[in-house]
C-alpha cells in the first residue's frame, strides 16, 4: 500500500474497504485516513454505513481526480474474484 505521509498535495487516492460483512467498497479520496475515520464514523457513505466497521484492504496513488475517478470506475466492474486478486497483490 502506497504511504499517505510522503504524497504529493495534489495526489489522489483510490481505496478499497473491506465492511464487517466481509462485502468490499471503492471509493476516492485526497486525505485517506480522514476518510477511513468518516468511514468509521458513519458519515461517509450510506453503504458503509450499515456494515461497520470497515478496514482498509487497498489504495493506489493516482495523479489527478480525473485518473482517480477512472479507476475507480474500472476497480468497480471488476468481478468480487479480481477484486480480491488486486487486493492479495497490492498493485
Amino acid at each position: 500500500m502506497a504511504n499517505t505521509t510522503d504524497t504529493s498535495a495534489d495526489a489522489w487516492f483510490v481505496y478499497i474497504l473491506r465492511c464487517a460483512d466481509g462485502s468490499l467498497y471503492t471509493g476516492i479520496t485526497k486525505n485517506v485516513d480522514r476518510r477511513l475515520e468518516q468511514h468509521n464514523a458513519g458519515t461517509a457513505s450510506r453503504y458503509t454505513r450499515s456494515r461497520l466497521p470497515v478496514t482498509l484492504e487497498y489504495l493506489q496513488e493516482q495523479p489527478s481526480q480525473s485518473a482517480a475517478l477512472k479507476r475507480e470506475i474500472a476497480i468497480k466492474a471488476l468481478s468480487r474474484k479480481a477484486k480480491e486478486a488486486l487486493i492479495l497483490s497490492g498493485n
